[in-house]
């Protein structure tokens, strides 16, 4: 796994990608540095240096790569799905604490809803568009694991559900008028 967080443009170098996809199937390749001028690497250059078996999510937006006949989405991987939805699952859990192992449950709930489980050439994270869905699962595995702990009070699975799904914040606007 490669994880930039240098801001030193093109620091993942051809001969260095290439020796990490030699040793792996699917090497992780994350060049996270903002904004885009600063990433690490271009994913359409990470995923030609790997003949298209990278996982890729960047820190900034970059459209999809055309690769072997495919469009493959990249993933911008920053806080947008797990801090919003642990904190959603903390307070509907009412626990008195968090932990390790609860923000591991948020993280593995996420990596539950990627659609590269599915499909090598999908995107490692899912579309912002399905953000209410996936902050519900992940806000439910970090609620699951805190009552497991002892750290929150118990309720049957389905009401804490229910409760998650009616405590997520939706966005209403009024018409403004001038």
């Amino acid at each position: 796994m490669l994880i930039g967080l240098s801001t030193v443009k093109g620091i993942f170098s051809e001969p260095i990608v290439r020796n990490m996809a030699g040793k792996t199937e699917r090497p992780i390749i994350f060049p996270l540095s903002n904004p885009t001028s600063r990433s690490e690497a271009e994913p359409a250059d990470l995923l030609a240096w790997t003949e298209g078996r990278a996982l890729v999510a960047t820190g900034s937006p970059f459209p999809p790569v055309k690769y072997g006949g495919k469009s493959i989405e990249i993933a911008q991987c920053n806080n947008v799905f797990i801090f919003p939805a642990v904190g959603l699952g903390l307070l509907v859990a009412k626990a008195r604490r968090v932990t390790d192992k609860m923000m591991l449950a948020g993280a593995k709930a996420l990596g539950d809803q990627s659609p590269a489980l599915r499909n090598p050439a999908a995107s490692l994270l899912p579309s912002v568009r399905t953000i209410r869905e996936v902050a519900l699962e992940i806000a439910y595995g970090v609620a699951l694991k805190a009552q497991e702990e002892g750290l929150a009070s118990a309720r049957a699975p389905e009401a804490l559900r229910q409760e998650l799904a009616q405590s997520q914040w939706s966005p209403g606007y009024m018409l403004y008028q001038a």
